[in-house]
């Protein structure tokens, strides 16, 4: 981590903007009898440090499918004038497959989006966890395909994505999404065209009941599968000042997907999202 990215005070209010849309986003479901849980380094957060990793200055949620939409949809309706919701289906030039929820008045820019289209304010991260095959086969089939069509997406709107890879094989995997980047503005192929593709395989098991849901389009293919079970029902434990929800076994989830979590990573392990702009307007 670099840790001339942010200093103590200016990290500390990007949490604090944060932290409100959570606490409105918990609100919002609890209202709508939406369910959510918190997932990735923000689960680590909850349990680890009963709320941010003290270098973290984002939050992830996970929801399934059919709380996702209805969450995206209640939001557009009755939220748009103090948020807005960013992906791909609101701009098509978004590079990812999940969806931020951004507080209006705010800008929140990563490095790595700096030239992709779009108003970016303070965000929540909303990850959509989707149905995936029981059978292993059938699941790395699909979950191949997404994740494959998912990164040429990134690929498609940046040049210089996020990369949790280290020395030599780092250098030359930037230089191979550079290449790959500027070939398709070359080819004119923008992000909409590999999110179809890519929704089309997230989107395979939509209407089948199965055991188990992911998120496919993480770095590494396979990390966030759940099974469902150990999810709900999901239970609430502290985050900062307000309480939200987390997997039923998060423990577990945690322990499967990172090892160790209750170890804090080395320094130069210790990732975040190095702003390109950062603005936050009436609420500094």
């Amino acid at each position: 981590m670099n840790n001339d990215v942010y200093d103590d005070k200016t990290l500390a209010t990007l949490q604090k903007i944060e932290l409100s849309i959570l606490r409105e986003f918990d609100r919002i479901c609890e209202k709508y009898q939406l369910d959510y849980f918190l997932c990735g380094g923000s689960a680590i957060g909850a349990i680890r440090h009963k709320g941010f990793i003290p270098w973290d200055d984002d939050i992830d949620v996970g929801m399934t499918r059919e709380h996702y939409d209805k969450f995206l949809l209640i939001a557009a309706e009755e939220y748009s004038d103090k948020y807005t919701i960013m992906n791909n289906q609101t701009n098509p030039d978004f590079p990812l497959m999940n969806t931020r929820w951004g507080l209006n008045g705010t800008e929140f820019k990563p490095k790595d989006f700096k030239n992709v289209p779009g108003d970016f304010g303070v965000f929540l991260d909303i990850f959509c966890f989707d149905n995936i095959p029981d059978d292993d086969t059938l699941m790395r089939k699909q979950g191949t395909r997404a994740w494959f069509y998912g990164k040429l997406l990134v690929l498609s709107g940046v040049s210089s994505p996020v990369l949790y890879i280290y020395g030599v094989k780092r250098q030359l995997v930037k230089a191979i999404c550079k290449i790959i980047h500027y070939g398709f503005k070359i080819l004119r192929l923008k992000p909409r065209f590999f999110y179809k593709r890519a929704e089309k395989y997230m989107l395979q098991y939509k209407n089948i009941k199965t055991k188990r849901m992911a998120y496919m389009f993480d770095p590494e293919r396979f990390t966030s599968i759940l099974n469902k079970e150990e999810v709900y029902p999901t239970r609430k434990v502290a985050f900062e000042s307000i309480t939200v929800n987390v997997p039923k076994n998060v423990e577990n989830y945690l322990a499967k997907r990172y090892g160790d979590y209750m170890t804090l990573p080395d320094e130069d392990k210790r990732h975040n999202h190095p702003p390109y702009i950062l603005d936050f307007g009436e609420y500094k």
